[in-house]
């Protein structure tokens, strides 16, 4: 004889309820299902509390311990000299991709904010990746970095753009709501500008087609991503990642975009007023004059353009801003070799003179802030390699000593 299948609870069989569930080793019917529901609603709510979605717009974040746009700002001046105009884009950028993700996700006047991607401009050595960098630093949000230069259309030997959300997955120890609501830095961006304007019969895998692989993770879409990164293959297991909620900052030196600048602020040089314009045009910093159309002429093709609404430059490094970063932010170049013999138990001091002369060299380099770091470390190879075992205790950089390391590498590549 067959048993009769009733709730362990009530004792109701099937037959009497709409619904009975079947456990281990026994049943619970609908209404005993309400009832203990009901229960634990009057005994704590917090219980039945659940967990904010996956498309981070029902996020926990608090707007009271946010930091606004002067606090992530300020905490950018300790490390970054200058850059005001581009600290104040990034700073508002990322104090709004806040907000969009503490906004309820569904709103009563059906206002929903949207995500405004940046691309910062900069010549080499002016900081936008040392930006990034910092700024992740003070971020409660998933933060990656990842190299445009490597990435090449599905199917040709490189990596997929998809790589960029593993990256982030990872960095969110595979917390799939954590990774849709992150921040995402594409550097050297200007490396996957279209190769020519015309269309070609030949491939161009890792520009023009990269750029169109990135629209959809730009604009928002639901990608399948390998979770331990790789190639795609039919039978391996996805994560389905959600992009609208992910912020991209961008950034790349696009090297000789001042000529493109330079045409189009020459192209209509009739009457008065227009020679005066031209006449007043900084020629010394034509970076300031970026508008997207100088992108579309550098390479970028339209629609990732549309997708980076927000086009901010670097400052080209002055030599006040150079003798700066020598010595003044929390990292600097100076703080960084005082460090290093420290931990040797050797005090290190540069003169001021020293220093004028490392700035000097800079200026000749045109190499920004990584042209100081390289003279500082031609000047300190010597001291690096002798001094942890000379015994000495302490150790000073005037200007002969820089001179004489400059001019013996200079005569070493020369000769070479």
């Amino acid at each position: 004889m067959a048993k009769v299948q009733k709730c362990s609870f009530c004792g109701r069989t099937a037959d009497q309820v709409s619904l009975l569930v079947s456990g281990v080793s026994g049943y619970i019917c609908d209404q005993c299902v309400k009832q203990a529901y009901e229960i634990v609603a009057s005994t704590d709510p917090n219980l039945l509390s659940t967990p904010s979605t996956p498309s981070g717009s029902g996020s926990s974040l608090d707007m009271a311990t946010l930091p606004r746009p002067a606090e992530i700002k300020s905490f950018l001046d300790q490390y970054v000299i200058g850059q005001d105009d581009a600290k104040r884009y990034l700073a508002v950028a990322v104090y709004n991709h806040y907000k969009r993700l503490a906004q309820a996700s569904a709103d009563a006047d059906g206002v929903e904010i949207e995500k405004s991607n940046i691309i910062m401009v900069g010549a080499t050595g002016t900081g936008k990746t040392l930006m990034a960098r910092t700024i992740a630093k003070m971020l409660k949000v998933p933060f990656t970095i990842v190299d445009a230069t490597v990435f090449t259309e599905a199917g040709y030997v490189g990596e997929d753009v998809e790589s960029i959300l593993t990256r982030l997955l990872q960095v969110a120890d595979y917390d799939q709501a954590a990774t849709e609501r992150g921040i995402v830095f594409i550097d050297e961006i200007d490396k996957i500008a279209r190769k020519a304007d015309n269309p070609s019969i030949t491939r161009d895998v890792s520009g023009e087609g990269v750029q169109q692989g990135l629209l959809k993770l730009l604009e928002g879409s639901v990608v399948n991503v390998p979770p331990k990164g790789g190639r795609k293959h039919p039978d391996q297991d996805y994560i389905h990642i959600d992009t609208r909620n992910i912020l991209f900052i961008c950034g790349g030196a696009f090297d000789g975009i001042e000529r493109k600048i330079a045409q189009r602020l020459n192209t209509h040089v009739v009457g008065y007023n227009n020679v005066q314009r031209v006449g007043n045009i900084d020629r010394n910093d034509l970076m300031k004059y970026i508008v997207p159309q100088d992108l579309k002429s550098f390479g970028l093709i339209p629609e990732i353009i549309g997708r980076l609404p927000v086009l901010t430059h670097l400052d080209p490094l002055d030599r006040k801003a150079l003798r700066a970063i020598l010595t003044e932010p929390r990292n600097s170049l100076i703080r960084q070799q005082q460090k290093l013999f420290a931990m040797d138990g050797i005090k290190l001091t540069f003169t001021d003179e020293a220093l004028e002369y490392i700035v000097d060299k800079a200026v000749e380099y045109k190499l920004g802030a990584r042209g100081l770091r390289s003279i500082v470390e031609a000047i300190m190879i010597t001291p690096q390699f002798e001094l942890p075992s000379s015994g000495r205790k302490q150790f000073k950089v005037d200007l002969d000593y820089a001179k004489q390391q400059i001019e013996k590498n200079d005569t070493l590549s020369t000769a070479t």
